[in-house]
């Protein structure tokens, strides 16, 4: 099998030749501290890995939404050795504001753009939607890996994959959000459907996509930061209907949880997704039991992630890095599953990664 026919296996929910694996994406940091400054292109090669390369398109818009939101940073130095910064977003009708903090390694939200309903009502009449959609960068891409891989990447949000966690993670806060779920659920609804009707305005401007996979959903949503109860009414309903609409579009969906997610296997497998990443075990945080998860919606999710990147990858051995992957594959016997890290990873010995890819490619169904 080529690399593409082989993601596309796992994708279907069959079984390929063999474990395909990847990365959840490559990470700024670790690509010039461990790889010469190399860009994910030349790290899949380095590695013999079959690339899965995360590429959006570009978007277009009037000069007249643009002219109405006149977006400015301000560099407020450094202290306790991270930088810090403040961002304005000017509009006709006031200002937006939301600081971040930033290390080498990566950046973070301080404070966040939506601080009230008043903020909202700004966001919502004033944020510039696209007028054209420009498949350009991801049509590149493909052209660049051919048959040896896939394009992934998100599609146009404000924040993360889908409206609620886009509100609680990105633009307002998760303890507020939860909180304005029991105190204020009508205007809670209102937002995510907000977020919702923007999006589905793009997805329909994007025609038939050049995406082979979308990334929906996001750490927001789940188990460890909401009950399964607040994601069947908060998220279950916004998800169904943009995941319908991406089908519509003809790209297969996986959908994203990077915390617990076992209580809400059933109704991710509702929410019309194609696969549920990143899978991420106890000893990250999550709690995912992946031959228990395979028994139980195996048979209507594929799974990408599982892997440890902290015990395999920063601060493993090539060998027990091996045996994690072998351990991994067993516990999918029918497919259906992309051997991942469930989630970013900054430091490691590269012979760690060679070691991940070499097993996966020993591990033949």
């Amino acid at each position: 099998m080529t690399g593409r026919e082989r993601f596309f296996n796992a994708l279907e929910n069959k079984k390929p030749d063999r474990l395909p694996c990847q990365v959840h994406a490559w990470m700024g940091y670790y690509l010039k501290e461990f790889l010469g400054g190399a860009d994910q292109y030349a790290a899949y090669d380095y590695f013999s890995m079959d690339p899965v390369i995360y590429q959006n398109p570009d978007f277009e818009y009037s000069d007249k939404d643009m002219a109405n939101w006149e977006k400015k940073t301000v560099d407020l130095g450094k202290k306790d050795g991270y930088s810090h910064f403040i961002e304005t977003i000017t509009t006709p009708k006031g200002e937006l504001t939301r600081k971040l903090s930033s290390s080498p390694i990566t950046t973070w939200q301080t404070e966040y753009w939506i601080k009230d309903e008043r903020d909202f009502e700004i966001w919502r009449e004033f944020v510039p939607s696209p007028i054209k959609v420009d498949w350009s960068p991801v049509i590149e891409a493909k052209k660049k890996i051919g048959d040896r891989g896939i394009v992934r990447g998100g599609f146009y949000d404000f924040g993360q994959g889908s409206p609620w966690q886009t509100f609680s993670t990105s633009m307002y806060g998760t303890q507020k959000a939860i909180m304005d779920c029991f105190d204020k659920p009508d205007w809670v609804h209102y937002v995510l459907n907000t977020f919702l009707e923007k999006k589905l305005k793009v997805i329909e401007l994007g025609g038939e996509f050049e995406m082979d996979l979308i990334e929906t959903g996001g750490g927001g949503g789940s188990s460890t930061v909401i009950s399964p109860a607040l994601h069947k009414e908060f998220c279950l309903p916004y998800d169904k209907k943009q995941h319908a609409a991406f089908k519509n579009a003809g790209v297969k969906i996986v959908y994203h949880l990077c915390g617990g997610l076992m209580p809400l296997l059933e109704i991710v497998a509702e929410n019309g997704a194609d696969g549920l990443e990143t899978m991420t075990p106890p000893e990250m945080g999550g709690d995912c039991d992946l031959a228990e998860a395979s028994r139980r919606v195996g048979d209507k999710l594929f799974f990408i992630g599982g892997f440890d990147q902290n015990r395999g990858f920063e601060q493993g051995t090539p060998e027990n890095t091996a045996k994690m992957v072998r351990g991994l594959f067993e516990k999918c016997p029918d497919g259906g599953y992309i051997c991942c890290p469930s989630d970013h990873f900054f430091t490691g010995d590269p012979e760690n990664i060679r070691a991940f890819v070499k097993a996966a490619a020993e591990c033949a169904y």
